[in-house]
């Protein structure tokens, strides 16, 4: 099928959504350390921020037992995008950690791009908590179409730009979690671990609104 300049199907949400993935044994199949965070600009309710942490993926725990949590500012719109996009990613499914996280409230998130290229780190304040994700050693931008059949959620279209991370770290209240920048296969590319993702948008296909 042709490309076409305006595409005929709905937005979900858009806004910018990058992770750091962690291993503290760089062959093994599983993280230690999970993070993503959300700068969500448009979306059914609202616009807000977020960020998920599971320091312990694997337990049916949640903070202060173990680092498995989420502070956000809407957490309405970040129930139905874990619902609905979070809890289908591939590196998310079936944690137990996700579906026993406790929910936090955000009061602040400082963004410090520095150099863009060299280092990069979001910082959110609430409930107790400072919680620093910190990305550093950028790629050049890779731009980045997903279909249908391809996307996590397999309904929806995924556009976005990203840039690899060399190296990265969630700390949670002055503590680094566990684990190190790892390499994964990402449509056929091997990438990073930890990777920034701006612009991107997540399009329900116009046959299927």
């Amino acid at each position: 099928m042709s490309r076409v300049s305006i595409n005929p199907g709905r937005v979900d949400w858009s806004g910018e959504n990058p992770g750091i993935y962690l291993k503290t044994d760089p062959v093994s199949a599983s993280y230690d350390t999970l993070a993503l965070f959300f700068r969500v600009v448009l979306s059914p309710y609202g616009r807000g921020h977020a960020a998920i942490v599971l320091g312990a993926p694997d337990e049916p725990k949640g903070w202060p037992e173990v680092p498995n949590l989420i502070m956000t500012d809407n957490q309405r719109m970040m129930r139905w995008i874990v619902d609905g996009w979070v809890s289908k990613m591939p590196t998310f499914v079936g944690k137990a950690g996700l579906s026993s996280m406790t929910w936090l409230d955000c009061d602040s998130v400082e963004k410090r791009p520095s150099d863009l290229r060299t280092r990069y780190s979001e910082t959110l304040r609430g409930s107790g908590v400072k919680l620093e994700l910190i990305w550093k050693d950028m790629g050049p931008p890779l731009p980045v179409e997903v279909t249908t059949e391809n996307s996590a959620t397999k309904a929806h279209e995924m556009y976005s730009v990203f840039l690899e991370a060399k190296s990265a770290q969630v700390v949670l209240n002055g503590t680094p979690l566990p684990g190190e920048v790892a390499d994964r296969q990402f449509f056929g590319r091997t990438m990073s671990t930890a990777f920034l993702a701006f612009s991107e948008t997540w399009v329900t296909p116009a046959e299927d609104n």
